[in-house]
């Protein structure tokens, strides 16, 4: 993407009522959202948070599919977010936010049990072992994830990463925390969840052209 083009979309975000991009000093020091998303959606249906939401297909799609419940992307590329942003403005969802920031932050942009489900959809699997805090599953992620999700929370995973599948896995029943379900290969083994199979995002397209297994695990950490 051109620079143009990103400062254009970046501009456009700064327009659209449903892109909220609070500064880190703004999150550190107290975010005016954190226990109050109930103001900015106008109601007090469930929040379900996709975390790294690269372009917002799942953010739209879950959306579009549950009417009542609220739904935010995160990520800090707005200009990625930018064409979900602009989809669920253009067909008037009203339960769509997208959130410029980053996701390390997130248990300061969300109060204790506000969240319902979080989806992470594709991140980086970040291999090398010196990445490992960086990997969006990891013991200290959890905690954070566990301060805001509500009791009986459900937390997704949807990767390609064979290798991000397996950490998890492993991590999750080290840790004695609850595998709801889990699947290898989403397209071929049946059992899935509807919203794993129905929406799939710009690289999961990729992924599957290249033939590479889609994987998904779904769990508690309370």
């Amino acid at each position: 993407m051109g620079s143009k083009n990103k400062l254009k979309r970046f501009k456009e975000n700064e327009t659209f009522s449903n892109v909220i991009q609070p500064t880190r000093q703004e999150v550190t020091d107290g975010f005016v959202l954190k226990g109050n998303w109930k103001e900015h959606f106008k109601n007090n249906n469930p929040i379900v948070l996709e975390l790294g939401c690269g372009k917002g297909e799942y953010t739209v799609g879950l959306a579009k599919k549950n009417p009542n419940k609220n739904f935010i992307g995160l990520d800090i590329k707005g200009a990625r977010f930018w064409r979900g942003a602009k989809t669920a403005l253009e067909e008037g969802l009203q339960n769509v936010a997208f959130l410029r920031t980053q996701i390390e932050l997130v248990d300061l942009l969300f109060g204790k049990e506000e969240v319902s489900e979080i989806w992470i959809t594709f991140p980086d699997p970040q291999i090398k072992y010196k990445r490992t805090k960086h990997r969006m599953t990891n013991a200290a992620f959890l905690e954070k994830y566990k301060r805001i999700l509500a009791p009986n929370g459900l937390m997704h995973l949807k990767t390609d990463s064979e290798f991000m599948h397996g950490y998890t896995l492993g991590l999750l029943h080290g840790l004695g925390l609850e595998v709801v379900y889990a699947n290898h290969d989403v397209y071929k083994n049946e059992g899935s969840p509807k919203d794993v199979l129905e929406i799939q995002t710009f690289y999961e397209n990729q992924y599957l052209e290249k033939g590479k297994p889609i994987t998904y695990i779904q769990f508690r950490i309370h």
